[in-house]
């Protein structure tokens, strides 16, 4: 979409009251330059246009994006003297110089339903620095088309020189509504070749005069849409052009297959223990055991001992392949030690999820743990007792 600041002059002078054109000329120029407004504001939402007289040279409106303002203006205007169509001409682009965005291209469009009494020498020198100045002119030449026709096509031809077609002149001739002529007429596209406002209403049915925010609403869709299907219709041409990308999908799987492959080796796997299996005293003694494993974490972490009483890595390495060789380690000892007695097991178990220390069955395991502690100790005791008897006899001899 084309960015474009437009100025319309329109014809005021006395040959406006004439009714050749229903119902009268100035009146049928309303519709017309209505139509013209509304089709440059839809072409893109950030064009401005701007409204002056040709007989009385007026700016009406400077440049602006409201079109109700335009319009207010338009039937304001009154018939009063002829049209001074080069000073207005030179007054719009005036006008145009100072518009806000400079990357605005600029256009002027004359109505002209008067006799032009300017030199055609004139009008070309005009056409010349105009075009010096890449100003587009669209004339709309009605009423007097007969009188008018030589003159505005040398200063068309002029503006657009050679090759160029940017500048339009539209004759119509008395007959149909100014209006009804102007919509099938290049005045209505842009230069990008996109078609008016009022062709894109009719496609769904309403006018868009009655509604141009819906139409404005429509034809910036429409653009998008055109855009998307462009961007996808690349995209497609490129896809099928290179054969590369139709490979990555299996190597990204292949990738993420090792990486997950990795990943498995380098986590430690911890042992799985079938607990179906087991009995219900061995799964509350293994709880005990995890129990316990995780307070010796728990210190560790927190430096619950000092820097002296902590076994360096080669002590702990000794100690653990003494204890394999031997078969009976310390940890048996202080298990066992630990196991005898009642109230730490029942602390630790009522630490447990899911473990109710009063139940019978761990009662009854804990009785057994209980009876087996006390029978070793006694067992250990036996042998010193015998020795302290022997060395009792052993003094009472010598006595």
């Amino acid at each position: 979409m084309v960015l474009e600041s437009t100025v319309v002059c329109v014809d005021n002078s006395e040959w406006m009251r004439n009714g050749d054109f229903l119902p009268t000329r100035l009146q049928a120029q309303q519709d017309a330059v209505s139509l013209v407004c509304h089709s440059k504001t839809r072409q893109n939402p950030e064009n401005n246009v701007g409204l002056m007289t040709l007989a009385s040279l007026e700016v009406l409106v400077t440049l602006t994006t409201d079109v109700g303002k335009i319009l207010a203006s338009l039937h304001k205007v009154q018939s009063k003297g002829d049209i001074k169509f080069l000073t207005a001409v030179k007054i719009a682009h005036l006008v145009l110089k100072h518009r806000q965005g400079k990357n605005h291209k600029m256009r002027i469009v004359v109505f002209v339903g008067s006799p032009v009494e300017s030199d055609e020498r004139e009008l070309v020198k005009l056409a010349k620095k105009l075009k010096k100045e890449k100003v587009n002119v669209d004339i709309v030449n009605f009423g007097e088309e007969n009188a008018n026709s030589d003159k505005l096509t040398s200063f068309i031809t002029t503006l657009n020189g050679k090759d160029g077609n940017l500048c339009h002149l539209v004759t119509v001739p008395p007959g149909p509504l100014l209006s009804d002529a102007l919509i099938s007429s290049p005045l209505l596209q842009g230069e990008d070749g996109a078609p008016s406002g009022m062709e894109y209403g009719s496609e769904y049915g309403f006018d868009p005069n009655s509604d141009p925010e819906l139409a404005l609403a429509l034809r910036v869709s429409m653009e998008e849409q055109r855009q998307r299907q462009e961007e996808e219709a690349r995209r497609a041409t490129a896809a099928s052009g290179e054969e590369a990308p139709t490979a990555e999908p299996p190597i990204a799987d292949s990738e993420e297959a090792m990486l997950q492959q990795a990943l498995s080796m380098s986590t430690p796997q911890t042992p799985v223990f079938d607990f179906s299996a087991m009995t219900e005293e061995q799964q509350i003694e293994y709880a005990m055991r995890l129990s316990l494993q995780n307070m010796e974490a728990d210190t560790e972490a927190g430096g619950g001992k000092d820097p002296s009483e902590q076994l360096t890595e080669k002590e702990e390495e000794a100690g653990a392949s003494a204890m394999e060789t031997d078969g009976k380690g310390d940890d048996t000892q202080d298990i066992t030690g630990v196991m005898s007695d009642p109230d730490f097991i029942k602390n630790v178990l009522s630490t447990l999820p899911g473990v109710d220390p009063s139940s019978e069955a761990i009662q009854k395991v804990i009785g057994t743990l209980a009876q087996q502690d006390t029978g070793e100790s006694k067992d250990q005791e036996e042998p010193m007792d015998e020795d302290s008897s022997k060395e009792k006899e052993k003094k009472n001899a010598k006595k």
